[in-house]
């Protein structure tokens, strides 16, 4: 009975065994066939056999274009900042009450217009006393000079003598001076009735005022006494808009424009804060004479036009200036440059599809894209889309593309 259950049990484990090596090799047969991907190949291994066949993986596709050919000015780029071409402080030349403020803070105010107005009354006596004063000496005129006839009459008939008509003489010409001196009173006590009303001296924009109706007002003519500040104003049409250049931008800007044969305008294009298109321009019209020692820049500026009256003093803008002529330079997309440390990258596709890096020398962005100074051809075909894809000394597979220039820029 025991020698049957241990035939038994010999003939089970020896069922087993057969079946596990079976499924073994099965397993072994599908995992032999596998596809396994190494080094950028795939390699197949068929059945039990060792031999090996390699399949090589398709060559990426990318989008390649010869440099977009433009005329392209040299320029630089600067921030700056607004100012007025005209900023003054509204002070009075007299003093007195304050009786009329006749703006509103803000406004713009046109050249003559009455701002404020300061009791006229004190110049109004004033002036009425000097022109009393004319009316008595100009009466002691009249009757200086009938004496003095008399008296010249009297001495041609020997009645009277020389002595008498020097004197009366003399009368009339004190008369005659005391009838200037008044005539200079009326028009001293007019030029302090009239600046009792303080007007805008130019068209511009006027700030809060500094003094309310009813305060006493301090002023002076020459203003080396104590006057009361009423408000400021500034212009603002033209309006000014100041930067500076760096030494390096200077010299540059100096040697291009030695290089014009002929005048080249110095015209300038600016964004103004938040905007991307330089839709406003200006004129270059001042260059410092010396460079800041401390900064190592040059104070440098443009003058703009600002009929609506959009620009604003203290407000900053982005400035282009041209300088050089429009000249053909190459571009391409900017996603084409690749930064290397401190140099630049372009990827360009030679004979049989094979990724050359070049290195440029880049300009500043037009119309979208990068302009590149030096280090490419016309004839090279850049590889404008795909750049992750196309690793230097690869193959790849290339498609045409084009590069399109922002006219807006």
């Amino acid at each position: 009975m025991n020698d049957d259950i241990t035939r038994l049990d010999a003939g089970t484990s020896a069922s087993q065994t057969s079946h596990s090596n079976g499924r073994a090799l099965w397993v072994g047969s599908i995992a032999a066939a596998a596809v396994v991907v190494a080094g950028g190949a795939l390699t197949l291994y068929v059945g039990g056999s060792n031999k090996v066949q390699a399949a090589p993986t398709k060559a990426p596709i990318v989008s390649v274009s010869a440099p977009l050919q433009r005329d392209i000015e040299t320029r630089i780029g600067f921030l700056g900042q607004f100012s007025p071409v005209k900023n003054v402080e509204l002070r009075a030349q007299v003093g007195g009450t304050l009786k009329q403020i006749n703006f509103k803070d803000g406004d713009i105010v046109r050249e003559g217009e009455v701002l404020f107005v300061i009791d006229p009354e004190p110049y109004e006596i004033t002036l009425s006393k000097a022109q009393a004063q004319l009316e008595s000496a100009t009466a002691r005129l009249e009757l200086a000079g009938r004496e003095l006839t008399r008296a010249e009459t009297l001495k041609n008939t020997d009645a009277g003598t020389q002595q008498n008509v020097e004197q009366r003489l003399a009368e009339k010409r004190a008369a005659q001076a005391a009838v200037n001196d008044a005539k200079a009173q009326i028009r001293d006590a007019r030029f302090d009735l009239e600046r009792t009303r303080v007007k805008a001296p130019f068209t511009g924009r006027i700030g809060t005022h500094q003094v309310s109706a009813g305060n006493i007002i301090a002023g002076s003519r020459a203003a080396n006494g104590p006057t009361t500040l009423l408000a400021t104003i500034v212009s603002m049409d033209p309006i000014y808009l100041n930067f500076d250049m760096s030494e390096a931008d200077y010299m540059r800007f100096q040697q291009q424009r030695a290089k014009e044969k002929g005048p080249l305008a110095n015209k300038i294009e600016l964004s103004l804060n938040g905007e991307s298109k330089y839709d406003r321009q200006g004129t270059l019209d001042f260059i410092d004479n010396t460079l800041d020692r401390s900064s190592g820049t040059i104070h440098a500026r443009a003058t703009i036009r600002n009929p609506d009256l959009a620009l604003t003093p203290g407000g900053f803008a982005r400035i282009r200036l041209a300088v050089s002529s429009p000249e053909p330079s190459l571009l391409v997309p900017d996603a084409s440059v690749i930064a290397d440390q401190s140099e630049h990258i372009v990827l360009t596709v030679g004979k049989d599809d094979i990724v050359t890096p070049k290195k440029v020398e880049v300009g500043d962005l037009r119309g979208g894209l990068r302009v590149v100074r030096s280090g490419l051809a016309a004839t090279d075909q850049v590889v404008i889309d795909g750049v992750p894809l196309a690793a230097p000394g690869s193959k790849i597979a290339p498609q045409p593309g084009s590069i399109k220039f922002a006219e807006q820029d």
